[in-house]
Formats: structure tokens, sequence, C-alpha cells
């Protein structure tokens, strides 16, 4: 006995040729924590979050105060370093010349070459501590090593430090991206270097040239979606980073697609059921009306539908509801949705919708 399924018959519209559209957020290329290399007392910070920095500006400062002692000791031993290697100096040029004249033994004048040798190593031993002790002094100052702007603020005025620990977030002002996260559908169809257009909902009379300059090779665990990042052509100062907007990407024809009109369809969300990892919907043979399963390509979502592509074309019959409670090649009376009259809508308001469904793209 033949069980009733409730069924629709798909229409389709849109091609190949539509481009992509994906929300997009403008982040920097490069960024960095901001860090001392010593650990001490915050006693300033000179930059808020927010504020513009240029390369060399000193944004924050530690209590320096053991730091200068220790330059100011390091200079004292240098001194006397120095001093200790004058006397020996000249007192080994008073033994070579008594030497010459065998007015002292060779022990005594190998004990003076000793003590000279001893104070010019202790004379670039104190140097160094001294450069040593100069760059504790000069690391009590966080200095920005890049053009940029402060992102996050981690540390506050009074707080003791470990040297390393993050006290400012800084964006270099360089380079700037725009980013979006691509649907593993859309990988296929895009290509480093394909030409994009990027519009801001901040700057609603502008477009911006841009293209793609890379994508993920893995896909986010929780959104299953790829990040894919565009150059703008000609940045802007206007462009500022955290602004959000839309790219709209010029697909590349993917193998095979040459010359081939892509059909998207309108189904019920109700429709869908799933085959393994892949979307299908359970269509009614013609012939015997008998249930197949066909994958199909899910490019996106309405309020109550799903716009696909792949395996449905003009005209087939789906089941649109009930898709969990049937098995492939059931013997099925198709009848009309009850409500369907409800869902009427005009043929030019359709085409409008499912030509957005073509460039909606995931």
């Amino acid at each position: 006995m033949a069980v009733v399924a409730v069924a629709v018959h798909t229409s389709s519209s849109g091609e190949a040729g539509a481009p992509l559209r994906y929300p997009v957020e403008v982040a920097a290329r490069y960024s960095n924590a901001m860090s001392f290399r010593v650990a001490g007392q915050l006693i300033e910070r000179r930059v808020r979050l927010g504020d513009v920095v240029r390369k060399g500006e000193v944004v924050a400062r530690l209590d320096s105060a053991d730091a200068e002692k220790q330059a100011t000791t390091a200079r004292a031993a240098l001194a006397a370093a120095e001093s200790r290697l004058t006397f020996a100096k000249q007192q080994i040029e008073r033994d070579r010349a008594q030497a010459t004249q065998q007015l002292i033994a060779q022990s005594q004048l190998e004990q003076t070459q000793d003590a000279y040798s001893a104070a010019l190593a202790a004379r670039a031993q104190a140097a160094d501590q001294l450069v040593l002790a100069l760059n504790t002094l000069r690391y009590n100052s966080l200095v920005a090593e890049h053009d940029g702007v402060i992102t996050s603020e981690n540390a506050d005025t009074g707080q003791v430090v470990s040297a390393g620990q993050a006290v400012y977030g800084l964006a270099w002002s360089d380079e700037t991206d725009v980013i979006l996260d691509a649907a593993a559908g859309d990988l296929r169809l895009l290509t480093a270097g394909r030409a994009a257009g990027v519009t801001f909902s901040a700057l609603p009379a502008r477009r911006f040239e841009a293209r793609v300059r890379e994508m993920s090779p893995a896909a986010d665990p929780q959104s299953r979606t790829y990040r894919v990042k565009l150059t703008l052509a000609d940045p802007d100062s206007d462009v500022r980073l955290g602004m959000t907007g839309e790219a709209t990407i010029a697909r590349a024809a993917a193998p095979g697609d040459a010359g081939e009109r892509r059909r998207v369809v309108e189904i019920p969300a109700t429709a869908l059921f799933h085959q393994g990892e892949n979307a299908a919907v359970w269509t009614i043979r013609s012939s015997d009306s008998r249930l197949e399963l066909r994958p199909v390509n899910v490019l996106g979502y309405g309020e109550r539908t799903a716009y696909v592509d792949g395996g449905l074309g003009d005209g087939d019959s789906i089941v649109a509801a009930g898709v969990h409670a049937v098995y492939a090649g059931e013997h099925v009376t198709p009848v009309k949705p009850l409500f369907a009259a409800d869902d009427t809508r005009g043929e030019a308001e359709k085409t409008a919708a499912l030509a957005r469904a073509a460039s909606m793209g995931r």
C-alpha cells in the first residue's frame, strides 16, 4: 500500500557566474603583544586604548631606580678597570725596557705581562657589564617597534609585571587585511588573486577594490569555515580596524563548469535530509512513484527555505515533510502541502529570490 507523502515541485534559476557575497571585517595583517624585557613596577602608561603610536615612541615606563644604580656601579667598575689597565700598561712598558738591558729577571717580566693581560680582560669585562646595565636601564622603557594602534591594555599603573608579560596589544598600521569566513563548498571557486569588491557600512558611498591574498588550509574547529584574507588595492585612512562590511567576490571557473549554467533551486528547509555528512533530498520518481535519495549542495537558507544546487532540476517532485520517516525505494502517493496557497508568490518575486540565492553562494 502506498504511503502518503507531502511533496512539492522544484523550480530553479541562476547561473555559475553569480558572485559570492560574504560579511567581512577589517583586521591588522600583523599584530603583537608589547611587553617589557625585564621585571619591575609599572609607574607610567603614556597611551590608552585606540591611540595611534609611532615607531620609537615610549608608551610605558617601569620604576628604574635599581637599574640606574646598577648602571652607576657598572660605570665606576669600568673606570677602575681602565685605571688598572693604564697602570699595567705603563708597568709592562718599563719592564720591557729594563729587560732589554737585563736589569730585571725574566720571571718578573712574565709576571708584569700576566698582570697586564688580567687588567685588559678586566677592562673588557667591565665594559660588557656596563653595556648590560645600560640595556637593563633602557628596557625599563617600553618602546613601540612599529607604527600602529593600541588594541588592548593588559596592565595597570602600579602593578608589578614580569618580563614578557603583555602590557599592550599593538596592531601594525602599515598593512591591513579584510577577512571573511568562507563555506567549504566555495573553496574550489576561490583562488589567490581573485578580484573582489568591498563595501563598508560606515562608508556607504564608497567601494574598494581588493584581491584574495590567502586562504586558510584548515577549517575552524567550531564553525567549520575557512578564513580568507583580502588585500585592499588602494588602502584609505578612512578604513579603520574593526570596520564591518560586505565583500563581493567574482567566482573562479571551477573545472568542468565552463559554459554550464548553474541551477539554484529553492526548496522547503524541512525537505533536507542527510546522507552521511552530505545534504540530500528525497525525490519521487515519476515512473513508479518510488523514493530516491539524491545528494544536493546547500548554498544558503531563507526564513523557511533552503537554496541548493546539484542533483535537482525544474519540475522534480521532492518530499517536503517527514523525511526521516521514509526509506529508499518506498512507494508513495504525493499530495500537495495543506497550506500551499499561503506560500504562493508571483513569478517575478520568486525569480528575484532565487537570483539572490545564487549570489549568496554559501
